[in-house]
């Protein structure tokens, strides 16, 4: 006899059981979910080189014996004789790199499409497992079952304000305070470069359809909203950590059916 999940209604409370899909009882396999998740991740880098010719685009030439001057190639006409990298000399005075960047270097990492797909299907899975989701830092409720299934109302809200009143109202206040008080500014150059704050993941919600939703949670700092058909294991597992606490739409729920 399948397993029975609670679906909660938009007032936290138990609406009605369904079955528990099959993918749930896949036993994780957490090797694959790093491997897909730097698969994944390496896929969005943009390659980035120097021009072969950098450095060599000059008229410089050797002084030869009888200087006192290392014979390096030297730049003519600029007063100072500066030293410069013809096309074999590396690390002179304004001369080329030794081994510089190539923009062709292959900074892929591929994964079996088999692979891949045991690795979603894990990362799922480990959604449901309470000892990963807590490891992972997650805060629920301790009376709280997972996986978490919610009415497919929720799809239908259209203000910021309406999703937290919804995750409040499910058990989820603490993790929500998680992930807001957990905001911090970085200490390093790195809020120079485009990182300066430092945000906790916190939930994710799977929806089928989207008739609003994803423009009121896109403003909750650490909650992600994602379409069953575009879920992945960078957004169940980011870090290359599983076990994200996520939050099904009915909907979305019953389509794992089909996975």
């Amino acid at each position: 006899m399948a397993e029975k999940v609670n679906v909660l209604g938009m007032d936290g409370k138990v609406k009605e059981t369904i079955d528990l899909p099959e993918v749930f009882n896949i036993i994780p396999r957490f090797d694959l979910i790093q491997r897909a998740v730097i698969s994944s991740e390496a896929a969005e880098k943009q390659p980035q080189g120097r021009d072969p010719l950098a450095g060599k685009r000059n008229v410089a030439e050797s002084w030869g014996n009888g200087f006192a001057a290392a014979h390096v190639p030297r730049n003519k006409g600029s007063g100072y004789p500066t030293a410069r990298s013809a096309a074999f000399v590396p690390r002179t005075v304004r001369g080329r790199l030794a081994h510089p960047p190539r923009a062709n270097k292959v900074i892929t990492k591929k994964i079996n499409k088999k692979e891949r797909r045991l690795a979603l299907l894990s990362a799922i899975s480990a959604t449901r497992k309470r000892d990963i989701v807590l490891l992972r830092g997650h805060v629920i409720e301790e009376n709280q079952s997972l996986p978490l299934v919610i009415d497919d109302k929720i799809q239908s809200l259209k203000k910021t304000s309406q999703v937290i009143e919804t995750l409040e109202k499910i058990g989820l206040t603490k993790e929500l305070d998680r992930i807001r008080l957990g905001r911090t500014v970085r200490t390093s150059k790195e809020k120079r470069r485009g990182r300066k704050y430092r945000q906790p993941k916190g939930p994710l919600i799977v929806v089928k359809d989207d008739f609003g939703i994803c423009a009121a949670v896109r403003n909750i700092a650490g909650v992600d909203i994602v379409n069953i058909e575009s879920l992945n294991c960078s957004l169940l597992a980011p870090g290359t950590h599983g076990g994200r606490l996520t939050i099904w739409a009915q909907s979305a729920f019953n389509m794992l059916n089909k996975k």
